[in-house]
């Protein structure tokens, strides 16, 4: 059994908390990405049609201390990796927590699971999870909730990252020994289904559910069915008290592996001509399928563990779908622009992690052609 050595973080906000190790780099900036080993075809943005000499100046501009907080951006345009930028000491091959981008992640090993027989989608949990009955504050509410709900957020648990005094906040299940116990010991507020709130417990009992049903810890699952297909050799996850990984957030992964992942979902699930994600639950994946009503920001449109928005570039509007980790961690994915970017950033619990999205509408859509 495969553990890389992991400290485990302290949860600070909603979309993953905790802090980087303190990495020390030089900064690297490049519109022509050096073609290495990792499997990505490089090109340059003026051979992809985007304007090259804007994005040296978004570069220049980031480098610059212009947008503090960001620590990497990468574009991929046609499949092919046309820019690169690492800064505030990472580099290359750095390793970035992309705090709750993990959940999109989990969601795809669910996919993967339900494809391979090992449970489905409309699967009771209370059929899944030995012993379910004895958890505290039990009803017909909770027998009820599936895998899809957690899922959608939709579980009907009393569980909100958003809200500090929710008896499920992420904040108040890190300081427990049992993570898992601690969410299904919570109280219902509504029916599942009838009730959407933010909650990373839910989560990390989905990627409970996959390692039981699976019969392998989710590094171990994620390496043979995911990682190990996309040719990403190193990662890292957080770890919940008993030592195993978790899904609820904080997966460490190098910007030019997180990409692949975008890229993976852009294809329909395949990479290099082997479909690695059902193709079906890649396009359900792109759908919003609910609204998550207690957003801070606005009345967000999400389904299977991935955001949904639209981006404006003059009088044109792109749908998007993409992971979000709190800090600015993104991993961004336009279909019609055959358009996957990356983010990666410290701005914790601050409103500099959407930096990203103003980054986008201004810097880098208008400069491109459709």
């Amino acid at each position: 059994m495969r553990y890389l050595v992991s400290v485990l973080f302290l949860c600070l906000a909603a979309c993953g908390g905790g802090g980087d190790s303190g990495p020390s780099e030089p900064e690297q900036v490049s519109t022509t990405p050096s073609s290495t080993d990792d499997g990505w075809t490089t090109s340059n943005p003026a051979a992809e049609g985007i304007d090259a000499a804007e994005m040296n100046r978004l570069l220049d501009d980031i480098r610059t201390g212009g947008f503090p907080g960001i620590d990497s951006m990468v574009v991929i345009r046609h499949g092919r990796l046309v820019l690169e930028g690492y800064f505030n000491g990472y580099g290359r091959d750095s390793l970035h927590d992309l705090r709750s981008t993990g959940k999109s992640i989990t969601s795809a090993l669910a996919g993967i699971a339900i494809e391979r027989g090992a449970m489905n989608i409309d699967d009771k949990i209370a059929n899944l999870l030995p012993q379910y009955d004895t958890h505290a504050n039990m009803s017909e509410f909770k027998r009820n909730i599936t895998v899809e709900h957690l899922l959608n957020m939709s579980s009907g648990l009393e569980c909100s990252d958003w809200n500090p005094l929710s008896p499920g906040n992420e904040e108040k299940m890190y300081k427990t020994n049992d993570w898992v116990d601690f969410t299904l010991d919570l109280p219902m507020v509504d029916e599942a289904g009838a009730y959407t709130s933010y909650c990373t417990g839910g989560v990390v009992v989905l990627g409970h559910v996959i390692s039981l049903r699976t019969n392998s810890d989710l590094d171990d699952y994620a390496d043979t069915y995911l990682f190990g297909p996309l040719g990403i050799r190193e990662s890292r996850w957080r770890l919940s008290p008993d030592g195993k990984p978790t899904g609820g957030g904080g997966l460490w992964l190098r910007p030019r592996d997180a990409a692949k992942f975008g890229q993976l979902y852009l294809n329909g699930g395949t990479w290099n001509g082997v479909q690695v994600v059902p193709a079906a639950w890649v396009a359900r994946s792109k759908q919003s399928e609910v609204l998550l009503i207690e957003s801070p920001v606005d009345r967000s449109r999400y389904g299977l563990l991935w955001w949904k928005r639209a981006f404006s570039s003059g009088v044109r509007m792109f749908e998007s779908y993409y992971t979000s980790g709190n800090g600015g961690n993104y991993i961004i994915v336009i279909p019609d622009l055959d358009l996957v970017v990356v983010f990666t950033g410290s701005n914790y619990d601050s409103p500099r992690g959407e930096t990203p999205f103003f980054i986008m509408e201004a810097r880098l859509l208008p400069v491109m052609t459709p």
